[in-house]
């Protein structure tokens, strides 16, 4: 039954070109030719150090979707890393960005984290007014945006927690992030591990009531009137009466291991809580429906197990790593091989999914001791690039 499902999800796959053009809305066309062209870029806009490397490095392989290239996770007021701080470097940068390509999506993240710090935090005026609500002179309040029955406290260590989604106060933070990342030039917005910040949105109002907040301010201050909204999704998707709240969904690979040969691993369908024939449809944002909606999976980073190296720790892990730290320790032949199978098995397997090709991503402490992988090719300007980004030109250029 599911090999008959994934084949009537190919033979009823849209045949389109590639447009980026949009305002105000976007089209199933212009979403999959910004899907096809994704690439993670951790940091992007504020890493200084190597953007004039990592411009070129974008516009050599044809990138169009920027994924993860400026977020905060926790220290929201915490030196150097503060937002207000970080925001004006990462407008500077952004400029630079669309001067190269006016047509680049630009992504920034709001996470399912929020840190004691964000005291220290000044809510703008200018946040109350665009919401309607009376002008407050007052900091954040760390302690208003968790859930009341403890759930997610300290998750992420001592005075970092979950944020609940049905608190006034997320509400307000949520605005004020994802406001504040369109004005510096992001238009796109990944929402991280989104379900497990709704345990007290069974019907998904309050997520609506994000969403719709931050979609209207979007609407009057985007770059082109439009944000792009997705997160992790291992349901499948947030539809709210047929209506689906995010305009693509994303998720991990879910790289399953070969014991047979050591440190090999491939893609399956129904393997682990992989997204593959299982991308929820409904009325998009921008108006048109689907069966299944376009979705990415990514190269994930989320550490490693306590045995690194060898298979068997948990469907989570390739090998004991996490996707990313695997696929970096590879040599580099085989890394770029592995681009290739897995962008042909997804054209194969589910016409919904793209790959969002590695980029910049952090290490989790690989055995070689590398802490970051740069999808750039080696140089002076980038002496610990990993090389995959001729592949990916090579990939994308062969694609109709």
């Amino acid at each position: 039954m599911k090999t008959l499902l994934l084949c009537a999800l190919l033979l009823c796959a849209p045949v389109f070109g590639r447009d980026y053009k949009f305002d105000s809305s976007m089209s199933e066309e212009v979403l999959r030719s910004y899907l096809s062209r994704s690439m993670t870029t951790m940091y992007l806009l504020s890493r200084g150090d190597t953007f004039d490397e990592n411009l070129r490095m974008l516009k050599n392989c044809g990138v169009k979707f920027a994924g993860r290239s400026v977020y905060q996770w926790g220290r929201e007021e915490g030196g150097e890393s503060a937002i207000p701080k970080k925001l004006v470097g990462v407008k500077e940068r952004a400029t630079r960005v669309h001067e190269m390509d006016p047509e680049l999506i630009l992504q920034a993240c709001i996470f399912e984290i929020v840190s004691k710090d964000v005291e220290n935090l000044a809510i703008p005026a200018w946040v109350f007014t665009e919401l309607g609500r009376p002008v407050e002179e007052r900091h954040f309040r760390y302690e208003a945006m968790l859930y009341p029955n403890g759930r997610g406290h300290n998750q992420w260590g001592a005075n970092a927690s979950i944020p609940d989604v049905s608190q006034d106060e997320t509400k307000l933070f949520f605005f004020f992030l994802g406001a504040s990342y369109l004005d510096a030039g992001c238009e796109a917005i990944h929402f991280g591990q989104a379900e497990i910040m709704n345990g007290n949105d069974p019907k998904l109002e309050h997520w609506s009531s994000v969403l719709q907040s931050i979609r209207k301010y979007a609407a009057a201050h985007a770059r082109r009137h439009f944000v792009v909204c997705d997160a992790h999704v291992p349901h499948g998707g947030l539809v709210r009466d047929g209506h689906l709240l995010l305009d693509f969904h994303s998720f991990p690979l879910r790289i399953a291991e070969i014991p047979a040969r050591p440190r090999e691993s491939d893609l399956r369908v129904g393997f682990s809580d992989g997204i593959y024939g299982r991308s929820k449809g409904g009325i998009t944002p921008s108006g048109w429906t689907c069966e299944h909606l376009p979705f990415l999976v990514e190269f994930d980073n989320y550490g490693r197990s306590r045995k690194p190296g060898e298979s068997g720790q948990g469907s989570c892990w390739v090998w004991g790593w996490d996707e990313i730290t695997w696929f970096a320790q590879l040599p580099e032949s085989a890394r770029n091989d592995w681009l290739r199978y897995a962008a042909n098995w997804l054209r194969e397997h589910d016409s919904a999914g793209y790959l969002e090709m590695p980029g910049a991503r952090c290490l989790a402490g690989s055995a070689d001791g590398q802490r970051w992988y740069a999808v750039n090719t080696k140089s002076d300007a980038c002496p610990k690039g990993y090389g995959q980004e001729e592949t990916i030109r090579s990939i994308w250029a062969a694609e109709k």
